[in-house]
């Protein structure tokens, strides 16, 4: 005689994946399954099974420490502001684990109507970020951050940002002669890092590798203190490997 199936544990399940997703979703920095299995009151064994579940359908992702964060599914069942906002979280994450990655201040940019848009910095107290004395947004022409986003224009595009923002210099190594710069901007590979060489500040190298996302120009970009400018090719190489994540949030 075959078993009649038990009709309420189909609900508990749900309930105990909710339980499981509300926990996670509380620590924006990720959480370990033991804090998951403590705040819940759910076993290891019932818990382990049921976080597989979830990693499979994408509702959890395991981060490089084991912690738990949301996953894109969960990102995309909200809406409005508060989806707004764990997207950015969610891509915040993403640049803080880019920025351990490179040992380096990470930069996400973006051209938005016309200027150069800094939009999100992953630095930290052994990775601070570069000291922007001068606006990013008049300064596309000495940066990594803005040659990279120049890059990515036609030459209408590239004159009508230098019509409205003079190329002024900023440190002696800065290229302010129009023709040279449109010219090594012509010539720079999209899969070769755009690079700072004290350009924009003197005591900062810097590095930036496009991000194609539609018809949006973006960039990541990295910043290291002249002292470290040894690692900088390795670090730009990393950038440019890990580039897909930040993408694939940037399509969420």
């Amino acid at each position: 005689m075959a078993l009649k199936p038990e009709p309420t544990a189909p609900f508990h399940s749900v309930q105990y994946a909710l339980r499981v997703l509300e926990s996670v979703s509380k620590h924006g920095n990720g959480v370990t399954d033991a804090q998951i299995s403590r705040e819940t009151g759910l076993p290891a064994g019932h818990l382990a099974s049921l976080l597989l579940t979830l990693r499979r359908e994408g509702y959890v992702e395991q981060v490089s420490d084991g912690a738990y964060v949301i996953g894109a599914s969960l990102l995309l069942l909200g809406s409005g502001a508060a989806r707004r906002q764990a997207l950015e979280e969610r891509l915040q994450l993403t640049l803080s684990e880019l920025r351990d990655s490179v040992g380096a201040a990470v930069y996400l940019s973006r051209y938005v109507d016309g200027e150069v848009s800094v939009t999100q910095v992953a630095d930290g107290p052994l990775t601070p970020a570069v000291n922007e004395w001068v606006d990013f947004r008049s300064s596309a022409h000495a940066s990594a951050v803005g040659k990279c986003l120049l890059a990515q224009l036609d030459h209408d595009g590239r004159r009508d940002h230098i019509s409205r923002h003079r190329t002024a210099r900023l440190t002696s190594r800065t290229i302010t002669d129009e023709k040279i710069l449109f010219s090594q901007l012509d010539a720079q590979s999209a899969t070769v890092p755009v690079l700072d060489l004290q350009e924009y500040a003197v005591g900062t190298v810097c590095a930036a590798v496009p991000l194609t996302a539609g018809s949006a120009a973006g960039c990541l970009a990295l910043s290291l203190p002249i002292e470290d400018a040894h690692r900088l090719r390795s670090a730009a190489e990393t950038l440019s490997r890990r580039a897909a994540p930040v993408l694939l949030s940037l399509a969420l």
